[in-house]
């Protein structure tokens, strides 16, 4: 009855005193020599960062709507245009196109790259305010503001519960209106020369007509867009020529260049 348990308690024997150890052994010592390695080597080659420095803080942004912190550089032989435009972000897609860049090895050739569709809804243009310079920087010196009714995306803006307010914003300056160029009658021709004579830059406060989009927000953003080219007596003709019509809007389609 022994004979048939002999070779089945030698191979516990083997097991547990010989093959065990050196399975236990061996592993200690890989890990050993690994840990040796590990602490040599430099952690640039075992964990490199991923992404771009540029781009901190990775975080979410105080508000949505960006803020234009330098306009570009104004000359007066340019003719008078806008700086700036609003617009949203509708989704993306890509495009096939041709690298022009001497030199790189993908010149000539045909790259797919992602790109971003933005939605820029007309601009209702409702005042324009006019800065002078001083030793300190930029200050604002006459504020000029529409007699037209302004629509209830604009007014928002002025009211933090929208649904409990009363709505009363800029009534009193609507009832000043004036004949004729649309101006209310705190503009008079004091304010008019004084813009005229010594504001250099002028920028006109305009709002984006949100709800000429798809988006469920109601509250239009607000910008104010420095107007560059001319001289300062032409910059007062070309807003006053655009802002004498009621129902005129601002159409901006930004397009990449070299394109």
């Amino acid at each position: 009855n022994a004979c048939p348990m002999v070779p089945f308690n030698f191979f516990f024997f083997f097991f547990f005193f010989f093959y065990l150890p050196g399975r236990i052994f061996k592993k200690f010592f890989n890990s050993l020599i690994q840990f040796q390695f590990y602490i040599m080597a430099h952690r640039k080659y075992e964990a490199p960062r991923h992404g771009s420095l540029g781009f901190l803080p990775k975080k979410r942004c105080r508000r949505g709507k960006g803020k234009i912190k330098s306009f570009p550089k104004d000359f007066e032989k340019q003719t008078c245009h806008l700086t700036a435009s609003i617009g949203f972000k509708a989704g993306m897609t890509h495009v096939v196109r041709t690298v022009d860049k001497f030199g790189s090895k993908l010149h000539g050739k045909d790259v797919v790259e992602a790109v971003t569709v933005i939605e820029t809804p007309p601009l209702q243009i409702v005042g324009f305010v006019g800065y002078i310079k001083t030793p300190k920087g930029l200050r604002s010196f006459r504020t000029v503001w529409s007699s037209i009714t302004f629509p209830d995306e604009f007014k928002r803006n002025f009211y933090k519960n929208w649904y409990k307010s009363k709505k009363k914003a800029f009534r009193k300056k609507q009832k000043t209106e004036t004949e004729g160029d649309g101006f209310s009658i705190i503009e008079n021709q004091k304010t008019k020369f004084q813009i005229k004579k010594f504001c250099p830059i002028i920028r006109c406060i305009a709002f984006s007509k949100i709800s000429k989009t798809g988006l469920k927000q109601k509250k239009a953003p607000v910008l104010e867009i420095q107007i560059n080219g001319g001289t300062t007596e032409q910059k007062n003709k070309f807003y006053r020529k655009n802002f004498s019509k009621r129902s005129f809007y601002f159409r901006y389609i930004p397009i990449t260049r070299n394109y």
